[in-house]
């Protein structure tokens, strides 16, 4: 009691009751924290209790939650005609009743990417998410823009990534995403689309980025190409390219970590060959859904304990060693290289 009293929180009678100058607010998805508007500082415990709250149920009849132009969550009640900040169901809440950190992980293979999200709000964070029309991407855009996040979709089918964009506003109306036309197979496209989203003058918070390596083999003939092969050597290349970039782009505060979203997951690789066809028919039923496969890449790009750090390779939100070859310097920047050299043939010089 001795330090509540220093700090000013002993002048209230009930133990739940905010102290002067604290206000208790609730987030989109429904978590409670509490502001301090004499310091102008919140935080997601309560002053006096150390308990993390949620709100119970659904919102009353003739209630609906949206948000103003601060990206603040307030309440509308259509029968009474008025608005409040106040959640109306503050008078249903549960206690959370975190659990002491252990050294166990906190996520694994079975976690979902809403799950890893949760209670988090992304207002005001920019989000760029490329092959969002469908898959992980989709689901990828989908948990950050239900978190508050301007989402854009970054598609080569226009068609489709409008499709999804409907979808994610079907689930929240005032979700602000919008798609734009990126195809990573041609580089005019990839040129476009970099010039028009300058052109939105607005700062990527968040970017989805997801043997030995013979450069010599990186285009076989089509004799020598094997599908499996070419999946692995380009998954080798991935690593080697976020490496390098994490290298490059780490000093002006951009990081850069390679993802894989765990093994058994259902992909359309299998339409190249009637055995992979028929192996992934067999497993299709102990795949992990997309939701969970969107995990890793949500987690890389959102964890606060991630802040800061690149340059690594991570499964199942955890990060794991890939192979000698992945970790050589010497081969991330000789692809770098072969790169930008390839990028200048195609685009006349062009490139920078």
């Amino acid at each position: 009691m001795a330090a509540l009293r220093y700090a000013g929180l002993d002048d209230t009678d009930s133990e739940d009751e905010l102290p002067p100058g604290w206000e208790e607010r609730t987030t989109k998805d429904g978590w409670v924290y509490y502001a301090n508007h004499t310091e102008e500082k919140t935080q997601w415990e309560h002053p006096k209790t150390g308990k993390r709250k949620r709100v119970a149920g659904d919102l009353p009849y003739g209630w609906e939650q949206e948000t103003d132009e601060n990206g603040q969550v307030f309440f509308v009640d259509h029968i009474n005609k008025r608005t409040t900040y106040l959640d109306p169901r503050l008078a249903f809440t549960v206690d959370d009743n975190p659990t002491k950190p252990t050294s166990r992980q906190r996520y694994d293979g079975s976690t979902t990417a809403m799950e890893i999200l949760q209670g988090r709000d992304f207002s005001g964070k920019v989000v760029v998410v490329t092959g969002a029309n469908s898959g992980i991407g989709f689901e990828t855009a989908k948990s950050f823009a239900l978190h508050g996040a301007h989402v854009i979709l970054a598609c080569r089918n226009m068609a489709r990534a409008s499709e999804a964009v409907s979808r994610i506003l079907e689930e929240w109306h005032k979700a602000k995403v919008e798609a734009m036309t990126l195809d990573l197979a041609l580089l005019r496209s990839v040129q476009h689309f970099a010039e028009a989203f300058k052109a939105k003058n607005m700062f990527t918070d968040i970017n989805d980025s997801s043997g030995k390596l013979d450069f010599s083999r990186l285009s076989p003939s089509q004799s020598e190409y094997w599908a499996m092969l070419a999946y692995n050597r380009t998954k080798l290349c991935n690593i080697l390219f976020s490496n390098e970039l994490h290298r490059r782009l780490s000093p002006r505060g951009v990081t850069s970590n390679a993802v894989h979203p765990g093994n058994m997951m259902y992909s359309s690789i299998h339409r190249n060959w009637w055995v992979y066809t028929l192996l992934f028919t067999l497993a299709r039923p102990f795949t992990k859904s997309m939701q969970q496969g969107a995990s890793t890449t949500v987690y890389c790009a959102a964890a606060p304990e991630l802040e800061g750090l690149g340059g690594m390779y991570f499964n199942n939100c955890c990060r794991c060693l890939p192979s000698p070859e992945a970790q050589s310097e010497d081969t991330a920047r000789a692809l770098w290289a072969l790169s930008e050299r390839l990028v200048q043939e195609r685009l006349g010089g062009q490139a920078n």
